[in-house]
């Protein structure tokens, strides 16, 4: 290389990582290489490089591959001076990944619930709800839940005229594997779904029964005001989830148990 040229010597760095130039003055040519090419940069023979002509500042480059990586700024063909910068950019962090349901130690019970006199039905799901929900999210829940061939403890499924609600609230909480819980601004306000929440909360104490929440239109401080202890249980939100992963991964993890 008979023209004058500067450089970095970048060391090791990983595939991905981002390299980024900051020039002042005029345009200046920019080339990321790696030893070899930058050996036959040096010696004014044939190489490869990343880069090209820079007209604007900064200039960031991607590292192809993992290795020794160089950068060089020269004026090759170009009249005025530059002066520069280089640093290596800070890697992101990895994705953001909620722990599946499955991955937590005994959230199903393995064996069946234990058969009462009063019914023998058994659940895999307990649906509680406010009224409120049922349009957005209690009813498609378990309409997902029984696609994937699930049996599902719902009112409108489950409760016929004449039933006893209360009786048959406590079968159904008695009776199924997971009591999941639609946490709204109206379930907060119910005198009833109070009442499931108890049931279920004092079986997933006990070990008899899983609690998951599923958090709709509410923010984690009205969670926490509401209750310390269920802002701490693993959840699902309706803002981060659709109904159909919610149920799939229920659905994936009652089969897997």
């Amino acid at each position: 290389m008979s023209e004058k040229f500067s450089y970095y010597d970048l060391g090791h760095l990983q595939s991905g990582q981002i390299v980024e130039v900051t020039l002042s003055g005029n345009a200046a040519n920019v080339r990321l290489m790696d030893s070899s090419n930058f050996s036959s940069y040096k010696r004014g023979g044939q190489h490869r490089y990343y880069g090209g002509l820079a007209k604007q500042s900064p200039v960031r480059l991607q590292v192809p591959s993992s290795g020794r990586w160089y950068v060089t700024i020269d004026m090759q063909g170009l009249r005025g001076s530059v002066r520069h910068s280089m640093k290596v950019l800070p890697s992101p962090l990895p994705a953001i990944r909620e722990a599946p349901l499955s991955s937590i130690p005994s959230l199903v019970r393995p064996e069946s619930p234990p058969t009462y006199e009063r019914s023998s039905e058994q659940f895999d799901v307990f649906i509680s709800h406010a009224s409120e929900d049922k349009d957005e999210v209690a009813r498609p829940m378990a309409e997902a839940l029984q696609s994937h061939g699930l049996k599902v403890w719902y009112d409108e499924f489950t409760l016929r005229i004449g039933d006893s609600l209360r009786r048959k609230i406590d079968e159904g909480l008695t009776n199924s594997r997971v009591g999941l819980v639609v946490l709204s601004p109206a379930f907060l306000n119910k005198g009833w779904t109070n009442h499931e929440l108890d049931g279920i909360v004092t079986r997933s104490v006990t070990g008899e029964q899983v609690l998951l929440p599923i958090w709709h239109k509410l923010s984690k401080q009205e969670v926490i005001s509401y209750s310390p202890s269920l802002a701490d249980k693993l959840a699902r939100n309706t803002a981060t989830h659709t109904i159909e992963e919610i149920a799939a991964e229920i659905a994936e993890l009652i089969r897997a148990s």
